[in-house]
């Protein structure tokens, strides 16, 4: 799973969250540090209104929420999101002993970006490609 920290880099960056059925996020307060809340369509569902994207928990064990805002949600992209979201930057996945290194392609050069986990290569080389289009 992707860290916490740069779930946050991505978020700064701009990334934008449309929460789906399926999706993994944490609360961004300190309170709730380490919860981890999956949107789905019987517990915590996306309402969509003309202010604002709010996330509705309905009935569950989360007794003390009713609803949270979208932006007060820090979303945890999965592997295969954070590969999608890298589009035609994105080259290759190798596992190597100490982790995973993600290959994408900037500007006709192609830059590794290695980690423990796999979907934190893939956000590393997201955060990358990111900053490189907002320059």
């Amino acid at each position: 799973m992707i860290s916490t920290a740069l779930a946050r880099q991505l978020r700064d960056t701009g990334l934008a969250w449309h929460p789906e059925s399926g999706d993994r996020f944490q609360i961004d307060r300190a309170e709730l540090d380490g919860d981890i809340f999956t949107v789905s369509d019987l517990t915590i569902e996306a309402h969509h209104y003309p202010t604002g994207t709010v996330l509705g928990f309905n009935g569950t064990t989360e007794w003390a929420l009713d609803s949270v805002d979208v932006a007060d949600a820090l979303w945890l992209p999965r592997e295969d999101q954070l590969r999608d979201l890298l589009r035609g930057s994105f080259r290759s996945l190798e596992r190597t002993d100490d982790g995973y290194i993600v290959t994408a392609q900037l500007d006709d050069v192609e830059h590794r970006y290695e980690s423990v986990s796999a979907p934190e290569a893939y956000g590393l080389a997201l955060l990358a490609v990111i900053d490189r289009v907002s320059a």
